[in-house]
């Protein structure tokens, strides 16, 4: 290689891309540290939109803050007609597919969607952490023939949108779930889809087409995760007795184990541990849960004694996929929209890291290594 830059490492490993202060994640130690609080600070004790006031402000909101946001952001779940439009045409295709393509329209309805200050970004980061879970409901009633339904101002982010996807107010056990899951995803450092929507916004692009672009990199299942996979597997195994011999096939057929193993976490994953608090609530609420849940805690322990006696050294240990599974499964949600339900709260993440790189103002733009020929000579003779 000419020049004296080092190439950098495959997939940029270990490079530090930027400076925030939105999280930190500690793979060894198994730590999620958001804006300043462990996780287990906030997870089920702080609420989803406090949590986002938390990135967005640098602070948690007092009460009065609170109840001026989550009035704010109720006024704004109503979708405008061309999204809903979108969400019609694309009702056969999969849930992020139709959360991507219904994104960018929300640039539509804002009166200056090009501006970058930092009162534009907050307007946008509440206009599209409001919206994310109305388009989700109202595409999965419309992909299985219903008709959306309207948002309601009266009810908080996760019990809204519960009640537009069917139909009727749920039980605040079940809400909390939801809000808690959007709390435990709601940012984890620099990965994949965090890093799209820096690189746009850094371009001095707007932020619905970063968010637009953010969406386009958790699609791929390489960083959006696999959870609805641990549900067949749960289903494929039945009972807790025949999980070892099933694990052992699986893995002498050279196939990943759902819902283990980490590309930063080298323990047990943070979110698995509060997800795993929130299933067993879960658990409660609706009878046909209990059995699922017993027999996820059996085949996790059996999962995590055969990979260790299989893979000694590769500490493939809990992510949080396998319990986001069960709670979302508890919710009533297909598996396809798993992943679109993850955006939902990881939104109000990629709109805070938005709204930092737009502070800082500065293009990101690495170089490349060139590994091609040199020296080709046109033949015009042939």
């Amino acid at each position: 290689m000419s020049g004296s830059t080092a190439p950098a490492p495959r997939g940029l490993d270990g490079v530090v891309a930027a400076a925030t202060r939105m999280s930190h994640v500690d793979g060894l130690a198994g730590q999620l540290i958001i804006g300043g609080y462990e996780l287990k600070e906030l997870a089920g004790r702080v609420s989803f939109e406090e949590t986002a006031h938390l990135l967005w402000r640098g602070h948690l909101p007092n009460a009065d803050e609170l109840a001026m946001m989550r009035t704010e952001m109720a006024t704004l779940r109503r979708l405008p007609s061309e999204a809903l439009s979108v969400i019609r045409a694309a009702a056969k295709a999969p849930p992020i597919d139709a959360l991507r393509m219904a994104c960018a329209t929300l640039s539509l309805d804002l009166s200056a969607p090009d501006a970058i200050s930092p009162a534009a970004d907050l307007a946008a980061a509440k206009m599209l952490t409001a919206r994310f879970p109305t388009i989700v409901a109202a595409h999965a009633r419309v992909s299985r023939g219903d008709n959306p339904i309207a948002p309601r101002e009266d009810l908080g982010l996760a019990a809204n949108f519960l009640y537009m996807v069917h139909g009727e107010a749920p039980d605040p056990i079940v809400a909390r779930a939801l809000d808690t899951y959007w709390v435990t995803v709601i940012d984890h450092g620099m990965n994949a889809s965090t890093f799209a929507a820096r690189v746009i916004a850094s371009t001095r692009s707007d932020a619905v087409s970063a968010v637009t672009g953010a969406i386009g990199a958790l699609k791929g299942p390489l960083h959006g995760g696999a959870p609805g996979p641990v549900l067949d597997m749960l289903v494929e195994i039945n009972t807790a007795d025949r999980a070892e011999a099933w694990l052992k096939k699986e893995m002498q057929e050279g196939r990943r184990i759902m819902g283990f193993g980490h590309r930063v976490y080298k323990v047990r994953d943070p979110r698995a541990d509060v997800l795993a608090r929130v299933a067993e609530e879960m658990s409660g609420a609706a009878l046909h849960d209990r059995a699922l849940f017993d027999l996820a805690r059996a085949v996790e322990q059996t999962a995590l004694r055969v990979l260790e006696e299989s893979k000694p050294g590769r500490n493939l240990k809990t992510n949080v996929e396998f319990y986001t599974a069960l709670v979302l499964q508890s919710l009533g949600l297909a598996p396809r929209s798993f992943v679109a339900m993850f955006a939902c709260g990881r939104v109000a993440g990629w709109c805070a890291h938005v709204i930092e790189q737009h502070a800082e103002d500065h293009l990101i733009r690495p170089q490349s290594e060139y590994v091609g020929p040199r020296g080709l000579v046109v033949d015009r003779s042939r």
